[in-house]
């Protein structure tokens, strides 16, 4: 017989795909600087800019279209004319409008897993956030979600005091190494890697080494994920 644990999932790039257009946007955000800069320098120069705005605007794609703005103003000198920026703020529009698109197995890994109680446990913007979860159609399948600003020991801590859940039962499972893992195993909790095939460079951070070390499993993908959870939750 299995013991029942808390298992929260991130939502982006473990629910559903997020990065990848993101990427397809600063892709685009290049080709509109090109004039001024090529496009790794464009790319560095965004990068530091969004991590500068980070304190002040937090994660999402509002941080980011702002970020992309301010970019563009500043690599061109001012000279950046107002087309450009308009065409900018149509990206920003364009990803918070889009329909969100389930990876595969999510459906059938969450519904296997009902034994379970279930979380979502995400950063970044609360309205954006929020309206994925919506438009995902997940949202009644999860016992608590949670959408912070930061993704650290002290936000998981909170969270878990909070529910009244014990870091030992708890499992988080997400494709960052920084937001998802590293955070919940000083806390005592187990973690899951499901990683996304691309990575925000932030999110990789300076722990993306080798994990033979941790007592984390890799996955391939969220199917092989409730194998992994019924041997955990046996009874020793």
């Amino acid at each position: 017989m299995t013991s029942v644990l808390t298992v929260a999932f991130d939502a982006d790039d473990t629910l559903w795909h997020n990065e990848d257009r993101h990427q397809q946007c600063q892709r685009r955000f290049e080709v509109l600087l090109a004039p001024w800069a090529d496009a790794d320098t464009v790319d560095e120069r965004l990068h530091r800019t969004q991590m500068s705005n980070l304190p002040r605007f937090g994660y999402g794609v509002k941080s980011l279209t702002l970020s992309m703005v301010e970019t563009a103003i500043d690599i061109s000198s001012g000279q950046v004319a107002s087309e450009t920026i308009t065409a900018i703020v149509e990206m920003g529009k364009e990803l918070l409008d889009r329909p969100v698109e389930l990876l595969p197995g999510v459906v059938e890994t969450i519904d296997t897993l009902d034994c379970h109680r279930l979380m979502v446990i995400t950063k970044g913007d609360l309205h954006n956030q929020t309206a994925k979860m919506e438009s995902s159609k997940l949202a009644d399948r999860f016992w608590r979600v949670e959408v912070v600003a930061e993704k650290d020991t002290t936000t998981y801590a909170d969270v878990l005091s909070r529910h009244g859940i014990d870091p030992a039962r708890f499992v988080m499972v997400g494709n960052s190494l920084r937001s998802d893992v590293l955070p919940v195993l000083e806390l005592g909790g187990r973690a899951v890697h499901v990683p996304y095939h691309v990575t925000w460079r932030h999110e990789a951070g300076p722990h993306s080494d080798d994990l033979d070390h941790l007592d984390v499993p890799t996955l391939a993908c969220l199917r092989e994920l409730p194998a992994w959870l019924d041997a955990w939750s046996r009874p020793a």
